[in-house]
């Protein structure tokens, strides 16, 4: 099955992860902060996630020969981190359940195509933006508590990006380990944990509000942010993904390993790309071979999911803090021009995205629900059938 692997399959591979974790375990890092998860939970996040993305990669690349790569969504570990603050553990994982159940029956019943157009891509883009927002500015906010950490850092970026840019961020990443280490800035006393992760279930609880407030916003950043990304990331390679196979298998990893801290999995773009271009092989056909090779690389990695951990909890809070934020700034931006991009809708853009950034919570549901909600409420009466509409209203008042 394997007898044709080439270097390039393993360099793909070992980048894919590498790019993978660097660019957003930060993030989930922060997501598990905020439920104030023990240690074992914590590990158990890890496991689950690295294992999940691993099995369900290594099934849909080898089921259907192609670089089918998968992931965790990294837009949902930032929705989870300005949602679930005062939400407890227990209702977090029903809301995760409820999620994986959303992406499992658009799997199962093709309702994909359908349901990718009743949000306007101008809401979507604004509302990843909105809950991105946070972490850009979480550069800036630890200048105050390590400006010299955070300068190397950002110099690091900037170069990367100069200079090799598919590398800054891991880049970003040593640089400042780097610096911590040569200023003594690693708390002192604590190890790294080299021992296998342990999973750890937690009995989920549903509440309406956390179901609403962050199960639902869960699903529709996942599908719009990443799973649509992931399938046009696939076929601009020249493939054609077997789309609701995808989304089934993907959404039933998550019912399955949400109870371990699994929360989101869906199709992967950015990694998927490294392992769908010709860097990866020079033959298409076997391209798959390199998420083959990521795959096992993420199982190995999410059994270490302590020590993955352990390196966060030794690390000062700049570090994760400046790291999230470089790593999502390319995905701000985006976001926010793709958003603003038709004059049309831009009021309704930026009424999401205003809305999100604000973080209000009405009824316990959290700003993103509520977002959309006034996001496509202003689009609809804003649009010149909206217009039209209200227009007999006005004239009889």
């Amino acid at each position: 099955m394997l007898a044709g692997l080439k270097l390039s399959h393993i360099v793909a591979g070992c980048i894919a992860v590498l790019l993978g974790y660097t660019s957003s375990v930060a993030i989930i890092f922060q997501a598990i902060d905020v439920l104030g998860a023990s240690q074992a939970e914590a590990n158990s996040w890890m496991l689950a996630l690295g294992v999940g993305m691993g099995v369900s990669g290594l099934i849909l690349s080898l089921r259907y020969r192609m670089p089918i790569l998968t992931a965790w969504s990294t837009p949902g570990a930032a929705l989870l981190v300005i949602s679930l603050n005062g939400v407890a553990m227990s209702e977090a994982i029903g809301a995760f359940l409820f999620c994986g159940l959303l992406l499992t029956l658009t799997g199962i019943t093709g309702w994909f195509e359908r349901l990718s157009h009743l949000i306007p891509d101008t809401i979507g883009n604004a509302l990843l933006a909105g809950i991105l927002f946070q972490f850009g500015l979480g550069i800036f906010s630890s200048m105050e508590e390590n400006l010299p950490l955070v300068a190397v850092m950002c110099a690091t970026y900037l170069a990367g990006r100069r200079w090799f840019p598919r590398f800054a961020i891991p880049a970003v990443l040593f640089a400042g380990c780097a610096f911590c280490a040569a200023t003594g800035a690693f708390q002192a006393g604590e190890g790294i944990d080299f021992s296998l992760a342990q999973p750890v279930f937690t009995m989920p609880a549903f509440s309406l509000p956390v179901l609403l407030g962050v199960g639902l916003p869960l699903f529709i950043v996942t599908m719009a942010s990443q799973n649509t990304p992931g399938i046009v990331t696939l076929k601009a390679s020249g493939y054609e993904p077997p789309v609701s196979a995808c989304l089934t298998v993907t959404g039933l990893t998550t019912l399955l390993l949400a109870p371990f801290g699994g929360y989101a999995f869906n199709l992967a773009a950015i990694t998927a790309a490294i392992c769908a271009g010709p860097e990866a092989d020079d033959n298409p056909q076997t391209r798959y071979k390199a998420v083959v090779v990521t795959g096992v690389i993420y199982c190995v990695v999410g059994l270490l999911g302590a020590a993955v951990i352990s390196l966060f909890l030794i690390a000062p809070k700049a570090l994760v803090v400046t790291v999230a934020g470089l790593a999502l700034l390319n995905t701000i931006g985006a976001s926010l021009s793709a958003a603003l991009a038709q004059p049309e809708r831009r009021e309704a853009a930026l009424v999401t995205f205003m809305t999100t950034v604000s973080g209000i919570t009405f009824l316990g549901i959290g700003a993103p629900l509520w977002a959309l909600l006034f996001g496509i409420a202003t689009g609809a009466i804003l649009s010149p059938r909206g217009r039209r509409s209200l227009r007999p209203v006005f004239a009889r008042r």
